[in-house]
């Protein structure tokens, strides 16, 4: 039986393991910087419930990779205390940073006076969306804030593995080429489904490729909020040969209206994927252009091979 102090006597002594030297030791773990401005997540769409749920579990996941992070989100739709607007969001952390200051130079504390940006605000878009984020530079302006915005997460090969996941997850392919199993849904041709016109299309083109390389199937993008787009997309890829065609949203999901996708799957006559959602990538990606903008550097996630 063991004492307070250690191990009654004959029993093993479990010893601390010795640090690993050298160049293969493992890194130590990088924690937010005291001070660092919060990271707020500026969410399209419409505020509901499981809006805040996938936003929450993005965050969730971006403080996990960073200890000590500030994380918050910012609705751009958002008008109260549950579903606070993203110019709300950041003039609350404005004055937060100001009362610590005054409470520890009030406490005699030699501090100086903060200076930088507040917040680094990171768009929860996969691609881009050149009305969307008008209106988050919009409300940065109208809070009168020092804060800076990110790049949208995408293109990205994380996403390219999101995307594999997402149509794994709904039979439409194989979750791993090189296990001997077939999928009798599997589609030959994906139609990858993006919002915010020609430049978003462009942009998805990008990790298209990726994915196309992963599930050695073609993959063409196509516009969700441009009439005629999917059903174009569709025609083309039958028309190259592919027989049975999957949808799959580059699109984490607050920015289109409920019911797109699968209007969208209809209009191209095929089954389509869940959106991304709050995908472990997504949380990693958010952070990564986090830190991007602070110029510090986390241990990078790294994609799954392709198989």
């Amino acid at each position: 039986m063991s004492s307070p102090t250690g191990p009654a006597d004959g029993l093993p002594v479990r010893m601390p393991r010795p640090r690993q030297p050298g160049r293969h030791r493992r890194p130590e773990p990088l924690v937010a910087p005291e001070g660092a401005p919060a990271l707020v997540l500026a969410v399209p769409g419409t505020p509901s419930s499981a809006t805040r749920s996938l936003a929450e579990e993005v965050v969730s996941i971006a403080r996990s990779e960073l200890p000590g992070l500030d994380a918050r989100i910012g609705y751009l739709d958002g008008d109260n205390a549950e579903f606070p607007s993203l110019q709300a969001v950041l003039v609350h952390a404005a004055e937060e940073r100001t009362a610590r200051f005054e409470q520890a130079r009030a406490a005699g504390m030699d501090v100086k006076m903060p200076d930088g940006p507040v917040a680094v605000v990171v768009p929860l878009l996969a691609g881009p969306d050149s009305a969307l984020l008008r209106r988050i530079r919009q409300a940065l302006m109208e809070s009168r804030v020092a804060a800076e915005l990110t790049d949208v997460l995408g293109p990205h090969p994380l996403l390219a593995e999101a995307l594999h996941v997402r149509l794994s997850e709904a039979g439409l392919a194989r979750a791993d080429r090189a296990r001997l199993f077939t999928v009798a849904t599997a589609a030959d041709g994906i139609i990858l489904a993006s919002v915010g016109g020609d430049e978003a299309v462009q942009a998805a083109g990008i990790t298209g490729m990726l994915l196309a390389a992963r599930l050695a199937v073609p993959v063409m993008a196509a516009a969700l909020d441009q009439e005629g787009s999917i059903a174009s997309v569709a025609e083309q890829l039958r028309s190259s040969g592919s027989q049975q065609l999957a949808l799959a949203p580059y699109l984490i999901g607050p920015e289109i209206e409920p019911g797109l996708v699968e209007e969208a799957a209809k209009e191209a006559g095929c089954s389509a994927a869940e959106s991304l959602g709050p995908y472990p990538a997504i949380g990693k990606l958010a952070l990564a252009k986090y830190t991007t903008a602070l110029g510090i550097a986390p241990q990078q996630a790294q994609s799954a091979p392709v198989r």
